[in-house]
């Protein structure tokens, strides 16, 4: 975002590591010295990118149940076999790739989920676009789930990000209070706990 060229450089390290070069090429998922489609198969090569903390799809990823199938089986060949082409995979757990390039389609976005940010943003808005996005989400689920499975999860994950939002906005107020009360000036910065004394508040 443009508002991000102001910000100190500690802030946006994660962001110009992907953002200064072109998304739309081969090696952002091939890798350049081996540009191998078994290794483009690995969760750890979105991991480049989709990881920090303004977007953490890797870290969300990794500890959730399907990340933990990933990470325990994913050298037992016959649990993931990265040989075969995605249309033909038949994983023991869903990779990024499994979910996000379903059959090898390279158009990741076309079966992004319905979510922003693993789950910042509320996506179920009556919209017929969330309506369509979330029954291909269900589509991808249900290769391994029920369909009812899916859409009680989207519905829990839809609690969850309300409640999340009314946290979100009860945080800002207490901050404004503080402000108001005068207790928000920054810290001296040789008196902050990290050494650049950013976005540090007494």
């Amino acid at each position: 975002c443009a508002w991000s060229i102001e910000r100190p450089p500690g802030d946006t390290a994660g962001c110009t590591f992907c953002h200064t070069s072109s998304e739309e090429r081969c090696s952002t998922c091939h890798q350049r010295h081996q540009f191998d489609p078994a290794v483009a198969r690995h969760s750890e090569q979105c991991k480049a990118c989709h990881w920090g903390k303004d977007h953490r799809d890797w870290e969300a990823y990794d500890i959730s149940i399907h990340g933990v199938a990933y990470q325990v089986n994913k050298w037992n060949p016959t649990e993931f076999d990265f040989s075969k082409k995605l249309s033909d995979a038949d994983y023991v757990g869903p990779t990024c790739q499994y979910c996000h390039v379903r059959g090898g389609h390279h158009n990741v976005q076309r079966l992004s989920t319905v979510y922003t940010s693993m789950g910042m943003s509320n996506a179920d808005r009556g919209a017929p676009l969330w309506k369509e996005k979330r029954d291909t989400w269900v589509s991808v689920c249900d290769d391994c789930h029920s369909p009812r499975f899916a859409r009680e999860n989207l519905q829990a994950m839809d609690e969850a990000c309300k409640d999340a939002g009314l946290k979100y906005t009860e945080t800002f107020k207490v901050a404004e209070n503080l402000m108001l009360d005068g207790m928000g000036e920054p810290m001296p910065k040789d008196l902050a706990p990290d050494w650049s004394g950013q976005h540090i508040w007494s």
